[in-house]
């Protein structure tokens, strides 16, 4: 008996659900499929997602965060899209790179099947051959997570060239399995100031132009301001050839976690259950309730948390902020929710301090300060500046990966007296490299091998008892996720503990220091982590370091 066959039979029967955006960017594709998936999980499908990003580098992992957003880091390394920290956050599952792909992806793959003669001698052309790819990775996600629904996400807007392979890829998917593929269009309905009225037609050009592409949507999701109106219903309902009761309304909300919640309320789960012949379950699952319960606390709580955060990915305005550091974002809101309080985020760049020393003071209003990661050496000396009064005046400190490594800089530089102390990545010639590349890393850097090869992924590491993290994790045994190429140099390491540094988290091997905290005589709270803790944040599962830093807030904020 062929072998996939055998495995195709024991997989459920499968449904498809193409999410594609139309108007304007920055529509809300990534949170409308991640509802989508939230809701279908609730009535008892089997839901993963897939994100498909229509640019031609492999990952996202070359990519300023400025200008695309914020690298998330999958448990297998994978750096992929921003809009894969949703899909983990909202299904509450850990995604893998089966789940991703990028236009640079699929052709790769195609012209490496050419040169192995994997098709035979044939001409191998942009269609059918990139398509069937692109259809042989939606299968392949599908069969990894044993799903009932995949949930696919296709970048970029309705009309830019980048996307039509993809789209013709859901074209041919919809023709051979017919009943079992299913499309959404995000679009966006304007209100301009000086007409002051909804304007539909943008809408109506789009989903004619994906009409062009031969697929027909079976759901509008109508992004504005407010709620739209039933007359504009009727409208698109009309030119764009979809039922009425398939125009979903998604105005703008205040928090996000609001959207799968509004979506129940206007029965998308039973229009698309119904739609697509799925036999759903009619009661909702207990994560449903944990939900809603969730969502509404981002709307009651007791105060609020003031947090500085201190970077260097703010230059370009506002526009981009939240993007760079999403999951930082997210994952302390998550615990500071959880503690009954609202995160009140400030952000303040770097170079802000470097230009003016005096103006560090203004970190004494916070609750707590947070350094996210980064790479390079701009804007290093303000945060430096800034570490260093948040140490001396007891401020609660959280550093994640470069935030941990320029923690242990300052505490090396101001109290060992090493005064050139830096890492190899910011002075390579400085006599007290402090933190150093990982010997793997030294060839890498050398020779400019940079795409892919930082250390990547979910690794294990060992918490000591007894520390801020081994009360916070409750466990010697932890998993987190990578992406770095420096690391504490252990020749230091013994300097730094006699000093009051104590690495509660080390490698299992004992070589690698995962994380770094003050003693508590010292300060209160600072505590520096060379891996990214916000990645495995989840709403209904808080991250427990985050967790530890908000009741650290909380209670110098109490005190005041």
């Amino acid at each position: 008996m062929d072998n996939k066959k055998t495995v195709e039979k024991k997989l459920p029967e499968c449904k498809y659900i193409f999410v594609i955006g139309g108007v304007i960017s920055g529509v809300g594709k990534g949170i409308t499929a991640s509802s989508i998936g939230r809701i279908l999980s609730d009535r008892g499908q089997r839901v993963t997602s897939i994100k498909i990003d229509p640019y031609i580098n492999m990952d996202a992992g070359t990519m300023n965060p400025t200008e695309h957003g914020e690298v998330f880091v999958l448990d297998d390394g994978d750096e992929t899209d921003q809009d894969m920290g949703n899909y983990e956050r909202f299904l509450g599952v850990d995604l893998s790179r089966t789940n991703y792909m990028t236009t640079g992806r699929v052709y790769l793959s195609v012209i490496e099947k050419e040169r192995n003669l994997e098709y035979g001698g044939a001409c191998v052309q942009v269609v059918p051959h990139i398509p069937l790819e692109v259809i042989r990775r939606i299968e392949e996600a599908r069969d990894k997570a044993k799903a009932s629904v995949v949930v696919i996400e296709i970048g970029g807007t309705i009309g830019e060239y980048e996307n039509i392979l993809f789209l013709e890829a859901a074209r041919m998917m919809k023709l051979r399995a017919p009943g079992s593929v299913f499309f959404v269009v995000v679009s966006y309905l304007p209100i301009p100031n000086n007409l002051g009225e909804m304007k539909t037609k943008p809408t109506q050009h789009a989903v004619r132009t994906l009409n062009a592409s031969g697929i027909q949507p079976d759901i509008i999701i109508a992004r504005s301001k407010i709620i739209l109106d039933e007359k504009r219903k009727e409208k698109i309902s009309m030119f764009c050839n979809v039922p009425v009761d398939h125009i979903i309304s998604a105005p703008d909300v205040s928090s996000i976690y609001d959207i799968p919640i509004n979506f129940e309320k206007e029965g998308l789960s039973d229009i698309i259950c119904k739609a697509m012949g799925m036999t759903c379950n009619v009661e909702l699952s207990q994560d449903h309730y944990n939900w809603a319960k969730f969502a509404k606390s981002t709307h009651s709580y007791k105060g609020e948390l003031n947090i500085a955060i201190v970077g260097k990915y703010f230059e370009t305005g506002d526009f981009t902020l939240s993007d760079s550091y999403l999951s930082v974002i997210e994952a302390i809101k998550y615990s500071a929710y959880t503690s009954g309080r609202k995160p009140i985020l400030t952000w303040i760049s770097s170079v802000e301090f470097e230009k003016d020393p005096k103006s560090v003071k203004k970190l004494s209003k916070f609750d707590g300060i947070i350094v996210p990661g980064g790479y390079g050496s701009r804007g290093i000396e303000g945060i430096l500046m800034a570490i260093s009064y948040v140490r001396k005046n007891k401020i609660p400190y959280f550093g994640l990966c470069y935030g941990m490594q320029l923690m242990v800089i300052e505490y090396a530089r101001n109290v060992l007296g090493l005064k050139d102390a830096n890492s190899r990545e910011i002075n390579p010639n400085s006599k007290n490299l402090v933190i150093d590349a990982m010997e793997d890393q030294k060839e890498k850097i050398k020779n400019k091998n940079y795409g892919g090869t930082n250390r990547l992924g979910a690794y294990p590491a060992v918490i000591k008892k007894g520390t801020i993290a081994g009360s916070a994790y409750k466990t010697d045994k932890i998993s987190e996720r990578h992406r770095h190429r420096y690391e504490v140099n252990n020749e230091y390491k013994g300097a730094l503990e006699k000093a009051g540094v104590i690495f509660s988290g080390m490698s299992p091997s004992g070589e690698l220091c995962e994380i770094a905290e003050l003693k508590q005589s010292i300060h209160p709270f600072m505590l520096g982590t060379q891996f990214h803790p916000e990645f495995k944040a989840r709403p209904l599962s808080p991250h427990p370091l985050f967790t530890a830093f908000a009741k650290a807030c909380i209670k110098k904020n109490s005190n005041k």
